[in-house]
């Protein structure tokens, strides 16, 4: 008898409406502090919302994690209605989101975390995959198991035009900001898919367009080591002309069978600022 399951991720997975549907995925909100108030990631608040505050009053949001407390109120109608619950978790190194789900899962029961060692599409991949997996007919202990090993095949990685917000948020000296704008430097940034920490890798340098461009073909140099099914553009907002360029370099390849437009949720776009982008995958 096929078993009636739940997919659900925090709200960090970043997929999206349409994919949303598609796939029938539940999402939980991380928490975001503006100032003296809270607001819900993507329900109460927007990344452009989060963007006015800081350039008009220099005030940086700051993210909460979900409370164990909230992930069991929000898991026990599931699992009392007779489902069993996949829950995937931004990356264990960026918050304690996945530790606070296991508490609650253990206590529950019926409930399967998956620490996705990732964030944003990375997660967003996931995601999918998993719903592929249900509708195919695996149990839920199987899928937690397979999107586990899956994990450490994501490419995570996103080039930053400003260390403004990095530095507002106390994640880079003011000194670093200062040099990285006056050189022109755009650091990529890689997500190590063991544990979801970051690290930066290449450093580019020139105006956003040719940094997005360079950074571009150096993902898709990588082309014949990626899985050919989705792929995902994912931006925290940039002007469209860009957006389109990168979104075309990509669908030119004709070796994807799709590839997604994705907004970063407020929870990334807060720790990253505007005009970033990165390209997501599965490698084989």
């Amino acid at each position: 008898m096929k078993e009636k399951i739940i997919l659900s991720a925090d709200s960090t997975c970043d997929l999206g409406d349409e994919l949303k549907n598609k796939y029938n995925v539940h999402y939980y909100p991380f928490h975001i502090i503006l100032g003296e108030n809270q607001y819900r990631d993507g329900v109460d608040i927007t990344p452009d919302d989060i963007y006015k505050v800081y350039y008009d009053k220099r005030i940086l949001p700051k993210t909460a994690a979900i409370g164990s407390g909230e992930y069991l109120e929000y898991f026990k109608p599931f699992v009392e209605d007779g489902y069993k619950v996949i829950h995937i978790n931004l990356g264990s190194a960026l918050s304690s989101a996945y530790q606070n789900c296991c508490i609650a899962a253990k206590e529950l029961g019926n409930v399967y975390p998956v620490n996705s060692c990732s964030l944003s599409t990375g997660i967003g991949l996931l995601v999918i995959e998993a719903a592929k997996m249900i509708e195919r007919g695996l149990k839920a202990e199987e899928i937690q198991k397979e999107i586990i090993k899956l994990t450490s095949k994501v490419h995570a990685s996103f080039v930053l035009d400003t260390l403004e917000f990095l530095k507002a948020g106390g994640r880079c000296s003011s000194l670093v900001s200062f040099g990285a704008g006056l050189l022109k430097i755009k650091p990529c940034i890689e997500v190590d898919n063991s544990c979801g920490s970051m690290h930066i890798g290449k450093k580019y340098r020139g105006n956003i367009e040719k940094v997005f461009s360079a950074y571009t073909d150096d993902i898709l140099s990588n082309i014949d080591s990626m899985k050919k099914d989705d792929i995902f553009v994912v931006h925290s907002g940039i002007p469209q002309k860009l957006l389109d360029m990168v979104y075309d370099k990509v669908k030119d390849t004709n070796k994807f069978s799709n590839v997604y437009i994705s907004r970063a949720s407020c929870t990334i776009s807060s720790h990253c600022g505007p005009n970033t982008m990165g390209i997501m995958y599965i490698n084989k």
